[in-house]
């Protein structure tokens, strides 16, 4: 048990509970400010929390876009090897990065600097999957974050992916 540094009398088990259990943890931090209790809240591993809550949202929209950028440069890149799991891998990070910045719009702010860092984490993904060589590859994106995100660019959901000429033109 550990004193509270706002009133020394208060014993209470929260530093030593944020270390053996965390979910214990997090329901007493909840009663203590449902309870307005705000001498007993763990402050600093509530803080610690709510940044970490933020850096995974952060890190989410990151890696889907890492994936989606990867995809889209395996199916332009690799175009004889498409799959509807490609496809599905490309529509299904579309649609989750909108519904993650509907969510979340102020991530919206930090969209250009999470793009290129995921342009190089896709890029790592389509040479390692398709083993075609990174010289084959652009060093920047050749997509435009809008391109990207665009259901019809690459791949038009309204339209059949493997039809001969469908879904392979940058130029969309």
């Amino acid at each position: 048990m550990q004193a509270s540094e706002t009133n020394p009398k208060i014993a209470i088990l929260t530093p030593n509970l944020y270390e053996t259990d965390f979910y214990a943890w997090t329901k007493e931090q909840v009663s203590l400010l449902r309870n307005h209790q705000w001498d007993k809240i763990d402050l600093f591993n509530v803080i610690e929390e709510i940044e970490a809550l933020g850096r995974k949202e952060r890190q989410e929209l990151r890696n889907r876009l890492a994936i989606l950028l990867g995809h889209l440069l395996k199916w332009q890149f690799q175009p004889q090897k498409r799959t509807n799991s490609w496809f599905g891998t490309i529509r299904e990070q579309r649609i989750q990065i909108k519904l993650l910045l509907e969510d979340s719009p102020s991530l919206k702010s930090c969209l250009d600097e999470v793009f290129l860092a995921a342009y190089e984490i896709g890029l790592a993904l389509a040479i390692k999957e398709t083993q075609l060589g990174e010289q084959v590859f652009p060093e920047a994106s050749p997509y435009t974050l809008e391109q990207t995100l665009n259901p019809k660019f690459l791949t038009n959901i309204l339209q059949d992916p493997f039809a001969p000429g469908e879904g392979s033109d940058l130029a969309e």
